[in-house]
């Protein structure tokens, strides 16, 4: 029988520390990254009011003409009235009399009774607004409403046609990557014939054939911009086909596809995670440049790209502030968004651990 006091003596070794896994030290780099903090706050603000747009909370009396025809923002004052005489003023006499064409006109006997329908018709005339915060358009809608729902269409458009890229980029490398030969060889062939082609002649081409509309230009984007994720999968899946944990996956029995995507494609997960972001921010310009030349969206939506188009018009009459709001709204987040896609390629990078 073992003594109670050497039984008190032992001491149990402590359990080993468990590792952090790749996303909770990434997320932890990232809080010590200020300017990763600051343009992910940004990012966040813009997606909550791409969300607020989308649920009907904010901007969803965009198209409401509730001012006066090209309204300056309210810290520039109304517009002065113009001054000035009628051009036709001279042309008229003072004295003239109206001539009476009822004996000749066949609709003469009508417009007595159509004057008297229209006066019992009241149309009540909603007050237009002189100033707005942000000014307004051409036909007197709010540009900060048409900003924030621009925003909702452009950033829908950017996120998905990044998304439907990568999953396309993924599969098509990882398929390529992990198999090779015939397949790798003809994945080869497809990705050198879309590289071959300007990617600005790639689009027209597709914009010609398909039309305009948000779905259109998501499929357009997404087809058009595969192939520098695919590129980079590929890559990846070659390096990983001979590591050691996928020969013991291969050792206890499992198929090919969960080789692919359920041991392989975790720890590349990293790297296409920072890809996609990337291309969110090249997608959002291309959908800008695509709704300036009226390919993009059609006409009853708004975006970033139709304002700047808009703005082209405007401008010429000195009414800038359209252009200006567009352009804020696009460059904060773009670039907000650019900064935090550099912050996370940092944090997941495994050579700064």
């Amino acid at each position: 029988m073992i003594p109670s006091a050497t039984i008190e003596s032992i001491q149990v070794p402590p359990e080993p520390a468990r590792s952090r896994g790749v996303w909770v030290t990434a997320w932890r780099r990232l809080k010590n990254d200020r300017v990763g903090v600051v343009s992910l706050v940004i990012v966040a603000a813009f997606a909550l009011l791409v969300l607020l747009s989308f649920l009907g909370i904010v901007a969803s009396d965009w198209q409401k003409e509730v001012a006066v025809p090209d309204a300056p923002p309210t810290f520039l004052g109304p517009q002065a009235a113009q001054t000035g005489t009628d051009p036709l003023a001279s042309v008229v006499a003072k004295d003239a009399k109206p001539v009476d064409l009822t004996d000749i006109d066949p609709l003469a006997p009508k417009y007595e009774e159509w004057k008297a329908r229209a006066a019992k018709i009241q149309i009540a005339e909603t007050p237009r607004a002189d100033t707005l915060p942000f000014g307004a358009d051409r036909l007197g809608r709010d540009v900060l409403d048409k900003a924030i729902k621009g925003g909702e269409v452009s950033i829908f458009v950017g996120l998905f046609a990044a998304l439907l890229a990568t999953v396309i980029g993924t599969i098509l490398g990882a398929l390529s990557g992990y198999i090779g030969g015939k397949v790798g060889d003809f994945l080869e062939w497809v990705y050198n014939v879309f590289t071959s082609i300007p990617d600005i002649l790639l689009i027209f081409a597709f914009a010609a054939v398909l039309g305009r509309g948000i779905t259109t230009v998501i499929l357009i984007l997404g087809l058009v911009g595969w192939t520098g994720m695919y590129r980079l999968v590929r890559a990846e899946y070659i390096k990983h086909h001979n590591r050691e944990y996928v020969r013991a996956a291969e050792a206890i029995g499992t198929s090919h596809l969960s080789r692919m995507f359920v041991h392989i494609l975790p720890n590349v997960s990293h790297v296409v995670l920072v890809r996609m972001s990337l291309y969110v921010v090249g997608v959002i310009k291309a959908e800008v440049i695509l709704s300036f030349l009226g390919l993009g969206v059609p006409v009853d939506q708004v975006s970033w790209g139709t304002m700047l188009s808009e703005a082209q018009a405007e401008l010429v009459l000195g009414h800038w502030w359209q252009l200006v709001a567009a352009t804020i709204c696009m460059a904060t987040f773009v670039t907000a968004f650019s900064l935090f896609t550099d912050a996370l390629r940092d944090a997941l990078d495994p050579k700064l651990r």
